[in-house]
């Protein structure tokens, strides 16, 4: 007899063939047929048996997390993908029972909601995210400054009093050489050089000076000494300007050379020019008016490519030749002193407070007072200027340090000598983009700018490419450590206002040093070294979009935004005019001009006309007395030299768009003008200072 204890060789039913009854084990009638006894594992069904319905899905889906794990002893194991129906006893396929969960989103095609869960799943991260940390390289190297400190000054009564005179120092420093570069020496029989800005003209923009040029006179005898500051060939026209029948942009409005420049010609430019003052380091010199000059020559010096005008200019200047004159622009000595302040607080300091507080206040006042300095009467008034731009920019330093991710990134980093690489030395990249990013050929981040500035919209595809794969890297970052969701929410928000500003009627967004800045900060916010360098890049953007231009609007006019570019509205129809030549009994030429009445009459009340770009006819429709209808130019008959005429109406004062340049030729001829708009003003930025110089020069 077998035993029924099983071993190692007994097949896996036999305790079921143990436990049958005889009657199942003894073969019938049927087996003869079927082969095998009614009870056999694989024995037909009878036919009032009711199996049990199970619906078991053989794939390998994702697990959900939310649901319990079941427990207890009666608990039956499932497949991954199988439910129960308690009244039923029918099993439910998971992705069935997903389906109630987006009965309101049954318009999304299923591939594309499962490819979301599956991102949405991505994005969550590791089931263990842990935060970056820079681990140092060579460790003992970098924090031997700490080591220093540490031993030297193991109290905070100590440290305390060090970082007092650390920063007396620098201050003190800073103060006297700022002091030494306001100094210069008296010039004989002309005084001390008095300080103008890189903009300032003699002749005032568009027509501002009037007819005949009467509100800029005197055009001759006259004359003052003037000082320059450093990287004045850097100020530049940002829009069109016509210098007769050329529109200059995009470069130093110097028109002349060879020691005489045209009287609207930038006197700082035109120094740089003629060797009188250095671009780097700034110089002083004496200027002089010379009234009326013609054929102003194209000349390159100096780095420097002057605007050659082959006509004549009711007003013109001379620089003063072998002056005794000693003035120095002192902004490269003050950045090699901030510079090493900055650098020994970023060795000697773990603290990300000191570090970042400390090293902000610095590069802020040195960009502000020496770098890139706004537009200034005096350093009284500088100094008013960046105070006034200090407070607010520390509060939202403040911010940007404690909830916009900067403490996190510089918290518990020890690696002191990357910390100053890689976050301190493109912090002050940023802070002189004015030197440093000058090469991008990207003035204003606006459609108009855009179009009109060459190599402007290459240059954005590229830095559109870049900004890409930094988002790409940090968006693989963050997920790492489990943040991505959050910042993606957040930055879901900032798209959201974005499009939202650019929705509202009647007003322009425009992205401002400092917008970009805080935009992007919130993506820095990790101790990697990319986000290093990033943070320390964008640090230095916001302070000199704020210490140079302030917190300017976001959302601006479009009269705000255009400045004194195209304003778009209606150009006279000039007809054709007619010309009387001199002759033996007229010595003098002459040409007239008869224009069509604008199509809109309320819109514009008169007519103004410039040759070579002075005014010299204007007349308002509405006017009973004195009013004309047509002008007549005249001129000598030896005049061998064309003369541009340009044509605009006014409103009150103030004259909308002129038309190109008409040119009455050498010989006699005229040449139409060619279609569209074009501009006689300069860059308003330094109104002020151009204002000074019109006070100082009627004085002398």
């Amino acid at each position: 007899m077998v035993s029924r204890g099983r071993d190692e060789n007994q097949p896996l039913m036999t305790d079921y063939f143990d436990n049958a009854d005889d009657s199942t084990m003894n073969p019938g009638p049927s087996d003869d047929e079927s082969g095998r006894g009614a009870s056999h594992p694989d024995a037909p069904l009878p036919a009032n048996s009711q199996p049990k319905t199970t619906t078991t899905i053989h794939t390998t889906p994702a697990i959900d997390e939310s649901e319990p794990a079941s427990s207890g002893a009666n608990a039956r194991a499932t497949s991954p993908l199988e439910v129960s129906d308690a009244a039923s006893g029918i099993s439910t396929p998971r992705f069935v029972q997903d389906e109630s969960s987006w009965k309101r989103w049954k318009w999304v095609p299923y591939p594309v909601r499962r490819t979301c869960k599956v991102i949405a799943k991505w994005s969550k991260g590791p089931p263990d995210p842990q935060p970056y940390r820079i681990r140092p390289l060579f460790p003992r190297l970098q924090e031997f400054p700490l080591v220093l400190v540490q031993r030297f000054l193991p109290t905070k009564v100590r440290r305390f009093w060090v970082l007092f005179a650390f920063f007396s120092i620098w201050l003190i420093t800073y103060v006297l050489v700022k002091r030494q570069g306001s100094v210069a020496s008296e010039i004989v029989g002309w005084g001390e050089p008095e300080a103008i800005g890189c903009g300032v003209t003699y002749w005032g923009a568009g027509n501002s000076c009037g007819v005949d040029g009467n509100n800029c006179r005197p055009f001759n005898a006259s004359g003052f000494p003037f000082r320059c500051a450093g990287n004045c060939e850097s100020y530049h026209v940002l829009n069109p300007r016509a210098v007769g029948d050329q529109e200059v942009i995009y470069q130093p409005f110097v028109v002349g050379g060879n020691g005489t420049y045209r009287g609207d010609s930038f006197i700082c430019g035109a120094a740089i020019h003629a060797g009188i003052v250095s671009n780097a380091d700034g110089g002083c010199g004496v200027v002089q008016l010379v009234g009326e000059q013609a054929e102003f020559p194209s000349v390159s010096a100096n780095g420097i490519d002057s605007v050659g005008f082959d006509s004549y200019f009711p007003l013109a200047y001379r620089f003063v030749p072998d002056l005794q004159c000693s003035a120095r622009d002192m902004r490269w000595a003050l950045l090699g002193i901030s510079a090493t302040f900055t650098g020994l607080l970023s060795l000697f300091t773990a603290s990300p407070a000191l570090f970042f507080f400390g090293n902000f206040i610095g590069i802020f006042w040195t960009v502000g007072t020496a770098l890139d300095t706004p537009p200034h009467k005096s350093n009284a008034g500088l100094f008013s200027k960046i105070l006034g731009k200090f407070l607010p920019a520390m509060f939202v330093a403040w911010v940007m340090y404690d909830k916009m991710g900067v403490r996190r990134t510089l918290k518990g980093l020890r690696a002191q000598s990357e910390k100053t690489i890689l976050w301190l030395g493109p912090c002050w990249v940023g802070a002189m983009d004015n030197y440093t990013l000058s090469f991008i050929p990207i003035q204003r981040l606006n459609a108009h700018d855009l179009q009109q500035q060459p190599g402007a919209k290459a240059a954005l595809a590229i830095i559109i490419l870049v900004l890409l794969c930094v988002v790409v890297s940090q968006v693989w970052f963050f997920r790492k450590e489990g943040r991505l969701l959050k910042y993606l929410k957040l930055y879901a928000l900032f798209i959201a206002g974005i499009v939202i500003a650019l929705t509202l009627p009647g007003l322009d967004l425009r992205i401002h040093h400092y917008i970009l800045a805080l935009l992007l900060l919130p993506g820095t916010s990790m101790q990697t070294r990319p986000s290093l360098v990033y943070q320390g890049l964008l640090i230095g953007l916001f302070i000199n979009g704020i210490a140079r231009w302030n917190f300017d609007a976001v959302l601006q006019t479009p009269g705000e935004l255009r400045g004194d570019a195209q304003l778009g509205t209606e150009l006279p129809v000039i007809n054709t005019p007619s010309i009387a030549l001199a002759n033996s009994t007229d010595m003098s030429s002459n040409i007239t001009f008869i224009w069509e009445a604008p199509s809109k009459q309320k819109s514009f009340d008169g007519i103004s006309i410039l040759v070579n770009d002075v005014e010299r006819f204007r007349s308002y429709f509405q006017d009973q007395v004195g009013r004309e209808d047509e002008f007549i130019w005249s001129r000598e008959k030896d005049l061998d030299m064309p003369e541009y005429f340009r044509f605009a109406y006014m409103d009150g004062s103030h004259s909308g768009d002129y038309t190109k340049a008409g040119i009455w030729t050498a010989e006699g001829e005229w040449q139409e003008m060619k279609p569209g708009p074009s501009k006689v003003k300069a860059r308003n930025e330094d109104d002020d200072d151009e204002h000074v110089l019109k006070k100082r020069r009627r004085a002398l």
